[in-house]
C-alpha cells in the first residue's frame, strides 16, 4: 500500500509530506482548495505525463515522491527484478519535473524509463473517478478482471502456456518445411556439389598447411638446383675425375723411368682424386639431406590449387569448406528425410493445437460461468447505488478463429442503464456518474481479487448525496477491509466512514509574499466533526449541521 508521498514545489504546493495508513482515508475540502493537485502528483510518480507547468512558479524543478509496503512476492517487485533493479525494502518511486519539460524517474534510487515506472504504478494503484475509464475502456481488462474473480488465473496461464507451443511448433514446422522446399529446388546441385565436396575431403586448416609445406619445398627446391648443379659436375659426363685418374696412372708409369722426377706430382693428384671423391660424396648427401622431391611439390600444389578452385566456385574462402560441405551434406540429409521429419513436426503441431483447444475451451466454459455470478454479484450492488433498474453483463464470446495467448474468449462488459433501451458497451451507455457507480459496484464485486493494492477514487459520489452517497461509503468501507482506499470526496456520508481524515485547504504561502500554497492536514476527531457539518451545511455551520455531523460520526463509530 502508499505509505508515504512526498511533494515540492509541484503547482501550489511548496512542501508537503503525507503519511497514510490501511483502510479508508478521505481527503476534503472547499472547491478548488487543491485536491486534484496532490492527485497529479501522484499521477506523476506512477509515470504519469509530465508537464512543465507542474512546477511551482519560481522554481526551476519540482519532485514528488511516493513510498510504497508490498509483499516480497507483489508482481511489482517480480519486474523490478526481471528488469535488474533492486528491491529490498519499501519501493520509492521518485518523479524530478524541470520547468522546461523535462523529468526524471527513479525506483529506490535507482534510474528507470518512464514507460516502465508507469507499469510498475498501475501494479500498485489504480486511480478512478467519473472521467477515469482506464479500468473499463480495455476490453483485455474485462477478460483480466473476469479471470480474476472466478479465480481462472492458473487455468488462464495454463492456456497461455499451450498456446505458445502451438506456435512454437507451427514456426518450427514452417521453418522446416521452407528448409526442405528450398532444398527440393536445389537437389541436383546438391547432390554433385556433395559428391564434389566429398571427394576433395577439405579440412580445417589444410590450405595454411599446405601453403606452408609448398613454400619450404619451394626454397628446398632452389638449394637443391645449386647441390644438382655440383653433383652433375662432379658425376657427370664432364666429370674431371676420370681425367684426372687417367693421368694418374700414365705418371705414375712414367715415374719409373725418371726416378726422383714425379714422384711428389703423382701424390698431389692422388690427393685430389680423393678430395674430389669425398666432394661427390658430401655432394650427394646434401642432396638427400634437401629432401625436395619435384613430385611432393607437384602433388601439393596440385591439391592447394583445387582447395582454392572450389572455394572460388562455391564463393567461401577455403577455410569454410569443411563446414560448407557439412552444411550441404545436412541440407541434402532434409531433402531425403524431409518428408518424414514433416509428417512428425505435423503430428506434432497438430497435437499441441488440439491440446490448446481442448484447455481454451474448458477455460470458456469456466469463463461463462463466471461471468452470470460476476454478473449477479454487481447487479445486487446496483440498487443501493440508484442503478436498481440498470443490468450489468459481462458478454464472453468465444470464436476458435480468433485464438491467442488469452484464450478464445473475447470478455467485454455491456450495461443496459433503463429498461427498454438497447445493452452496449459500458463505456458507450454509462454516463459519467453512472460509469463510476459501476466501476464502484464491480469493485466492490471483486473485493481484493484483480486489484492494485492501493485504489484511489476522485469524487466519485459527485453530483449524489443522501442514500446514494451513503451507499458508496458503506461500499468504500467494505473495500478498504481488502485494500487501502483513498477517496477525494464531498460527501460527508463518505466522510464519516473513513479512518483517516484529511483537509485540503488553501491560504497564504506565509513566507510575507502573496503566494498562496495549499496544505493538508490530519484532522482531530474535534475537528473531523467540523469539517463534516461544514459538508453537510455549507459555509455557514449550524447548531443542526453539527448534531447531523456528530450523529454520523457515531453511527460508524
Amino acid at each position: 500500500m502508499l505509505i508515504q508521498l512526498s511533494i515540492r514545489d509541484i503547482v501550489l504546493i511548496e512542501r508537503l509530506d503525507l503519511d497514510f495508513e490501511a483502510g479508508l482515508s478521505v481527503l476534503t475540502g472547499e472547491t478548488g482548495a487543491g485536491k486534484s493537485i496532490l492527485l497529479d502528483s501522484l499521477s506523476l510518480a506512477l509515470g504519469g505525463r509530465g508537464d512543465g507547468g507542474l512546477v511551482r512558479h519560481g522554481s526551476d524543478k519540482g519532485q514528488v515522491t511516493a513510498v510504497f509496503d508490498v509483499g516480497m512476492d507483489h508482481p511489482a517487485r517480480l519486474l523490478l527484478r526481471e528488469n535488474g533493479l533492486d528491491d529490498d525494502g519499501d519501493l520509492i518511486f521518485r518523479r524530478v519535473q524541470s520547468a522546461d519539460g523535462r523529468t526524471k524517474a527513479s525506483v529506490n534510487d535507482q534510474p528507470v524509463s518512464v514507460q516502465l515506472m508507469r507499469q510498475l504504478g498501475q501494479l500498485l494503484v489504480e486511480i478512478h473517478g467519473q472521467h477515469d475509464d482506464r479500468a473499463l475502456v480495455d476490453t483485455n481488462a474485462h477478460r483480466t478482471l473476469l479471470d480474476a474473480f472466478a479465480g481462472l488465473g492458473d487455468e488462464a496461464m495454463q492456456v497461455s502456456g499451450l498456446y505458445r507451443t502451438w506456435k512454437d511448433a507451427e514456426r518450427g514446422l514452417k521453418s522446416h518445411r521452407a528448409r526442405v522446399e528450398a532444398a527440393a529446388r536445389e537437389a541436383d546441385y546438391l547432390r554433385s556439389s556433395v559428391e564434389e565436396l566429398q571427394i576433395l575431403s577439405p579440412r580445417d586448416g589444410e590450405e595454411d598447411e599446405l601453403a606452408d609445406h609448398r613454400a619450404r619445398m619451394q626454397k628446398s627446391e632452389r638449394i637443391a638446383g645449386d647441390i644438382s648443379e655440383a653433383s652433375e659436375f662432379l658425376n657427370g659426363h664432364a666429370s674431371p675425375v676420370p681425367l684426372i685418374a687417367s693421368m694418374v696412372r700414365r705418371l705414375e708409369r712414367k715415374s719409373h723411368e725418371a726416378p726422383g722426377l714425379l714422384e711428389e706430382t703423382v701424390e698431389l693428384l692422388d690427393q685430389a682424386l680423393n678430395h674430389l671423391s669425398n666432394a661427390q660424396m658430401e655432394v650427394e648427401a646434401a642432396l638427400r639431406r634437401t629432401e625436395f622431391d619435384p613430385r611432393e611439390l607437384e602433388r601439393v600444389e596440385e591439391r592447394l590449387f583445387a582447395l582454392r578452385a572450389a572455394g572460388r566456385k562455391y564463393s567461401v574462402p577455403v577455410t569454410e569448406l569443411p563446414a560448407l560441405a557439412e552444411k550441404m551434406v545436412a541440407d541434402l540429409a532434409d531433402l531425403d528425410a524431409g518428408e518424414e521429419k514433416l509428417a512428425q513436426l505435423e503430428k506434432i503441431s497438430e497435437a499441441a493445437k488440439v491440446e490448446f483447444d481442448h484447455a481454451a475451451a474448458a477455460l470458456s466454459q469456466k469463463r461463462q460461468k463466471g461471468a452470470s455470478a460476476l454478473s449477479e454479484a454487481v447487479m445486487a450492488e446496483l440498487p443501493a447505488l440508484k442503478l436498481e433498474r440498470a443490468r450489468f453483463m459481462v458478454e464472453v464470446t468465444a470464436n476458435a478463429e480468433s485464438a491467442s495467448a488469452d484464450g478464445i474468449d473475447q470478455v467485454e462488459f455491456h450495461v443496459q442503464t433503463n429498461p427498454g433501451t438497447r445493452p452496449g458497451p459500458i463505456m458507450k451507455v454509462a454516463s459519467g456518474g453512472e460509469l463510476s457507480r459501476f466501476l464502484l459496484a464491480l469493485k466492490v464485486a471483486l473485493a481484493d481479487r484483480g486489484s492494485a493494492p492501493t485504489l484511489v477514487f476522485d469524487e466519485i459520489d459527485s453530483g449524489v448525496g443522501g442514500a446514494v452517497a451513503d451507499a458508496i461509503g458503506q461500499r468504500l468501507k467494505r473495500l478498504s477491509a481488502n485494500v487501502q482506499v483513498l477517496s477525494v470526496t464531498h460527501a460527508p456520508q463518505v466522510a464519516a466512514r473513513a479512518a483517516t481524515h484529511m483537509l485540503i485547504s488553501k491560504g497564504p504561502a506565509g513566507d510575507g509574499s502573496e503566494k498562496i500554497a495549499t496544505r493538508v492536514a490530519r484532522m482531530t476527531p474535534e475537528h473531523r466533526a467540523e469539517e463534516i457539518a461544514r459538508m453537510l451545511s455549507g459555509a455557514s455551520v449550524t447548531a443542526e449541521a453539527r448534531a447531523a455531523a456528530a450523529a454520523l460520526l457515531a453511527a460508524e463509530g
